[in-house]
């Protein structure tokens, strides 16, 4: 798997002290600054502690099957801003070389909130998946099929990957975030639903 995170903290150097510090008992494989500076903290083929508790298509404890990229944001909680298209396309490229060496399907390539939706919300809904889905990194669904049923939402949302014993909203939200862009209401609306089939059919 490869799992995309923002950092969350005011600046890349505080992100990166943080991931290199011990004592935190949290690291990721590679960091992303702003202006497209690539930093690589720990081999792909050792374990970072960067998932948590996390759960995708079946698998928990993801840590221990998955790479991890930060990507220095300063997140929901220091003023959420829309990521610079220096660091998107080192992102993107960064993505390309890792899934190179490594046999990641693309519906395997997830967000940190698609994995722990009653957690997180990183990258969050400013971060362009379709821009980087039309350069070979991850999924993205062509023209969405009419919306199906309402008692549909959580079987396809299962069959997409995530995690169905939590309530509806957080998993519509965690799913806007990644595939509805600017979207992140919980609201399962008939777009939503549309758009969920859509992405549901790419995972097959």
């Amino acid at each position: 798997m490869l799992v995309l995170h923002y950092t969350g903290m005011r600046s890349g150097a505080e992100a990166i002290e943080r991931l290199r510090d011990p004592a935190a008992k949290v690291s990721s494989h590679y960091v992303v600054e702003e202006d497209g500076a690539i930093f690589r903290l720990v081999p792909d083929h050792r374990r970072a502690a960067h998932a948590g508790i996390s759960h995708w298509r079946g698998h928990t404890a993801l840590n221990a099957r998955s790479i991890g990229i930060e990507i220095v944001n300063p997140g929901h909680e220091w003023g959420y801003r829309a990521f610079p298209a220096l660091q998107m396309a080192a992102v993107c490229d960064l993505c390309l070389d890792i899934l190179a060496r490594h046999p990641i399907p693309p519906r395997n390539v997830v967000a940190h909130s698609d994995i722990a939706p009653d957690r997180k919300q990183d990258p969050g809904e400013l971060f362009d998946w379709e821009g980087l889905a039309r350069n070979g990194v991850g999924l993205w669904p062509g023209a969405d099929p009419p919306a199906p049923d309402k008692g549909a939402t959580l079987p396809l949302l299962g069959a997409i990957g995530y995690r169905t014993d939590l309530s509806l909203p957080v998993l519509v939200t965690a799913f806007q975030r990644h595939w509805l862009p600017g979207r992140a209401d919980g609201i399962a609306d008939d777009a939503t639903r549309a758009r969920i089939a859509a992405v549901a059919a790419l995972c097959r």
